[in-house]
């Protein structure tokens, strides 16, 4: 071997040895400490949403960039900080674990549980905040997202990839209908997100309790940011709930999130913005908070079939005061969903329940979200629902009315009550049918409105006989109602008014 081979051999040996590795991270000093929110000097390259960690262990992300500070919400315990604390930058963007294994889970706003019994394993990481996918990566929002609410289904229906609010004043029924909509999706291939935000803990108990007895916890993820957490995790929670249904989205897959509810998280958001001294604009809210829902709404999308075809369908509740809804956060939020379903108190007292305000409720998809067994049953109904309302405004204050008018009050008034659903019942397409089918039909004119819902009871019994079973195989299979299926329900429901 001659002297260069030797020389290359040993220039190779010493290539192959890993040197040791200089890495430099930028560091900060703790200025002050204020509610959660830390000021830190000395990062001067960092970014908007990099996480940051304290000498302590703690971590935070940065929500604020001032020319010689940042602004950091804190995670975890911030009274273990103190002033002259040593921070640095980690160069990573704000990013939760996630992995199919979420399902039947329940987790706080950074994916860890909060059962101690569970161990859950993850398969990557997931930014909390990205950009919206463009118009050409989506597609139409055609299929619908079957709620086993007849109100909903028949007058304002949801399709996959749309975003409708659900607004209304405390204790009208809002949740209930999203907790619903999540139990009626059992066995129907569609993952669902329960974002608790600011909620009591007994709550988010108390729902998880609701989903386990009706079996939808098979199906469900619930992200929790209780009342009692910090402001910080309130904040991201539906962030983070995105971000999940955003890794199922890109698998294909179908996925449907509850925010509930968005005033609590504008609340939150609000306390962060006064705590950084952010200038105030309307009810002490900051220039930012319609981009606040935008940015996380924007979303929900139904992608097309070269980009997986998946897709998120949105559900936010927003709360009104005194069933205002021309308030801030109530009109930004209606201004960027795809409808509302509005819920009234006075409804609500009366015992229409669910309290939907078929008036001011709108779903700007419409029919193109419904099956067509739906479509043939609801296209009466919200004419003779639109003429009830009208002519009952009037005709209090008319002494006499024609016969004609009094037929219309009749039929609107039944529908009214058929309509009225109790909590956690939820119906089949083929039940939903029948029952509407019956009340545009008219057969539901000649019974007492105390009677109605007895009827309508009586119904669903016999469409669990031999005669009704087929009934209801045909609608479920078909999802229309032909013209064989249609007189058989005829002959049905003619029998059971007789009786």
């Amino acid at each position: 071997m001659n002297l260069l081979d030797k020389y290359i051999k040993q220039i190779e040996k010493e290539v192959k040895v890993e040197k040791n590795r200089i890495e430099s991270k930028e560091t900060g000093t703790l200025l002050e400490l204020k509610d959660g929110i830390a000021i830190v000097e000395g990062l001067n390259n960092a970014f908007y949403g990099e996480i940051v960690e304290f000498e302590n262990g703690v971590e935070g992300f940065i929500i604020d960039l001032s020319e010689d500070t940042v602004g950091i919400v804190v995670f975890g315990n911030y009274l273990s900080l103190k002033a002259g604390t040593q921070v640095k930058g980690t160069g990573k963007i704000l990013a939760i674990q996630v992995g199919s294994d979420l399902i039947g889970k329940v987790v706080n706003p950074l994916s860890k549980s909060l059962d101690s019994k569970q161990n859950i394993k993850y398969d990557k990481l997931y930014p909390i905040e990205k950009i919206a996918h463009g118009v050409v990566k989506r597609q139409p929002v055609n299929t619908p997202v079957q709620t086993g609410i007849k109100a909903i289904d028949a007058l304002i229906p949801i399709g996959r990839g749309q975003r409708e609010l659900i607004i209304g004043d405390k204790s009208t029924g809002k949740t209930t209908i999203a907790i619903d909509t999540i139990i009626n999706q059992k066995g129907k291939d569609l993952i669902c997100i329960y974002c608790g935000i600011g909620q009591k803990n007994s709550k988010i108990a108390s729902i998880i309790e609701t989903l386990k007895l009706n079996g939808a916890m098979e199906h469900t993820i619930v992200v929790s940011a209780s009342a009692s957490d910090p402001v910080s995790l309130q904040y991201i929670a539906p962030y983070s709930a995105t971000a999940i249904g955003e890794y199922f989205m890109d698998k294909g897959k179908d996925v449907l999130i509850v925010y509930d509810d968005l005033t609590k998280h504008a609340w939150a958001y609000r306390q962060l913005s006064l705590i950084l001294r952010r200038p105030a604009g309307r009810e002490a809210y900051p220039g930012d908070v319609f981009y606040l829902h935008s940015r996380l709404l924007e979303r929900a999308c139904r992608l097309n079939k070269s980009n997986g075809g998946g897709s998120i369908t949105a559900l936010p509740i927003v709360e009104t005061l005194e069933g205002d809804i021309s308030g801030y956060i109530p009109t930004n939020v209606i201004s960027i969903t795809d409808g509302q379903i509005f819920l009234e108190t006075d409804l609500f007292n009366s015992g229409i329940r669910p309290a939907i305000s078929v008036g001011l409720s709108v779903s700007r998809v419409g029919g193109s979200a419904q099956t067509k067994a739906i479509k043939q049953v609801s296209g009466r109904l919200k004419l003779d629902l639109a003429q009830y309302r009208e002519l009952a405004a009037f005709s209090q204050f008319e002494s006499e009315l024609e016969e004609e008018t009094k037929k219309q009050l009749n039929r609107g008034s039944k529908i009214t009550q058929i309509l009225v659903q109790k909590k956690n019942h939820t119906y089949s397409l083929a039940e939903e049918v029948c029952v509407l089918w019956t009340a545009t039909q008219g057969y539901l004119d000649d019974i007492p409105t105390d009677k109605v819902l007895e009827f309508e009871q009586k119904l669903l019994d016999e469409l669990t006989t031999t005669k009704g079973k087929e009934i209801v195989k045909k609608i479920n299979t078909t999802k229309e109602l032909q013209t064989d299926v249609e007189s058989n329900l005829k002959k049905l429901v003619i029998n059971l008014v007789k009786s």
